[in-house]
């Protein structure tokens, strides 16, 4: 049995589930663009012209729009490394929140779900009791891609624009190539959209990073480079409480602030639920409640609604929470300081000095390293390959920074698709997670072949 950060939790149900369990950056790097519009070659076969259809991004979204994109008969290029923000954004050790129900790409047909790559590879079904290890998902993926994708190109997209001899797009390689595509489907994740509050900025000057006396989650792989060190996590919800979790398995003196009043867990699942709780709260890949069902059943209809409404419910629809199975790996164990703000932080000899308010009052927290998990801005500003010229085209929903689109996930500029988290705010919050990437593939799919046709 595999130990959880090399401690196995104090309840047997736990860490029974968690020992079955562990059996058996897309998105460009930053370039200027020369404004405007630009020739291009065109090459590959079928669709509009010849033109393939450009996949920014290796994840589980744009593995499951590239395998339907590739059954529909449209030629597809897809770019970036097979998982690659599961690989290095996820800490060694780290599990997915989400059940394994909900944790399915979507295969053009049958025999492409986790429970079918467990079979293929003889591991044990998981339930929903089971935790994911990352590392499971992550080889689950790869073999998604072998399966209904095939080759995908391990190379980053400098820069997107407009093509003027094609009606289609200019798309420049950062090893230099460039070629014309016919659709671009930005399939990119959270690549880039790490926030970190204005006052903890101050304390790196040349930016966050592992090095630096502050960084985000999504910079690390391996939290134990931490051992012995001093170390302030902020944030109340998975990605924070995971962490500090691995941290202080790893010999870290570590603890949370929260602005919450306290600490959300989720409650252990109940496979077998009387029909009276299944009424009264059904079952959703999100969570219990008839709001997340509702969400996740028609999230055309969430696109439907006024856009301050769409807003409130990708925000407030899933607050921070913690996994039912790591509470037992963090109460008790690791300082949890709730109704905490940091209100002021500055670097003092290598270290950080963090000025907190509270209910109690001001207080002071020196600390050797803050690691910041809070949480990602939607803004296609961020988006570094998006030139200036296209992405002022972009219309925005309104009263955010995310991309306003059609029922087939389309934008304002005709053949530029977004998925993912950055389709939440026209979708709903089903889009944040795995769970959304059935619908989200189904109809780029179609859209494109209505727009550019086939081989």
């Amino acid at each position: 049995m595999r130990a959880v950060g090399g401690r196995l939790p104090r309840r047997p149900e736990v860490r029974a589930v968690l020992g079955r369990a562990a059996g058996g950056s897309v998105g460009g790097c930053v370039t200027q663009s020369l404004p405007g519009q630009r020739p291009v070659q065109t090459r590959a076969s079928g669709g509009r012209g010849g033109l393939a259809v450009a996949v920014i991004g290796a994840g589980p979204y744009g593995l499951s729009v590239a395998a339907h994109l590739r059954r529909a008969g449209v030629p597809v290029r897809v770019f970036g490394e097979v998982m690659g923000s599961w690989r290095h954004a996820m800490a060694t050790g780290m599990f997915l929140k989400s059940t394994p129900a909900a944790t399915d790409l979507s295969a053009p047909g049958p025999g492409g779900r986790l429970s079918d790559f467990r079979r293929v590879h003889g591991e044990p079904e998981l339930t929903e009791l089971t935790p994911i290890p990352c590392e499971v998902f992550v080889r689950y993926g790869q073999w998604f891609k072998e399966r209904y994708v095939g080759d995908v190109e391990p190379v980053r997209v400098a820069s997107v624009d407009r093509a003027t001899n094609t009606g289609g797009f200019a798309v420049l390689l950062d090893d230099g190539r460039e070629f014309a595509a016919a659709a671009v489907v930005v399939a990119t994740g959270l690549n880039g959209l790490a926030h970190i509050p204005e006052e903890l900025l101050h304390l790196a000057p040349e930016g966050p990073g592992a090095g630096a006396l502050v960084s985000h989650t999504s910079h690390h792989s391996d939290l134990s480079r931490y051992a012995g060190q001093r170390v302030a996590v902020i944030g109340g919800g998975q990605s924070a409480l995971e962490s500090a979790a691995l941290l202080h398995e790893a010999g870290t003196h570590v603890q949370v602030l929260v602005r919450q009043r306290a600490v959300l867990w989720g409650t252990i699942p109940q496979p077998s639920r009387p029909w009276p709780q299944r009424l009264a709260k059904p079952a959703s890949p999100l969570g219990t409640g008839w709001m997340l069902d509702a969400v996740c059943r028609t999230p055309g209809g969430v696109r439907r609604l006024p856009a301050a409404t769409r807003l409130l419910l990708y925000r407030r629809a899933l607050g921070p929470s913690g996994g039912w199975w790591l509470r037992d790996r963090v109460e008790e164990i690791v300082p949890v300081h709730t109704s905490r703000r940091v209100a002021h932080a500055e670097a003092s000899s290598s270290a950080a000095r963090l000025e907190l308010a509270g209910p109690d009052g001001p207080d002071i927290l020196t600390v050797d390293h803050v690691l910041a998990a809070t949480g990602y801005r939607l803004d296609i500003g961020a988006l570094p390959f998006l030139t200036p010229a296209l992405r002022h085209g972009i219309a925005c929903v309104t009263g955010s920074k995310a991309p306003r689109l059609t029922g087939g996930f389309a934008s304002s500029i005709p053949g530029l698709y977004f998925t993912g988290s950055l389709a939440a705010p026209m979708f709903g919050p089903m889009m944040r997670f795995v769970a959304g990437t059935e619908y989200a593939a189904v109809r780029i799919a179609r859209d494109a072949v209505r727009r550019i046709g086939t081989r």
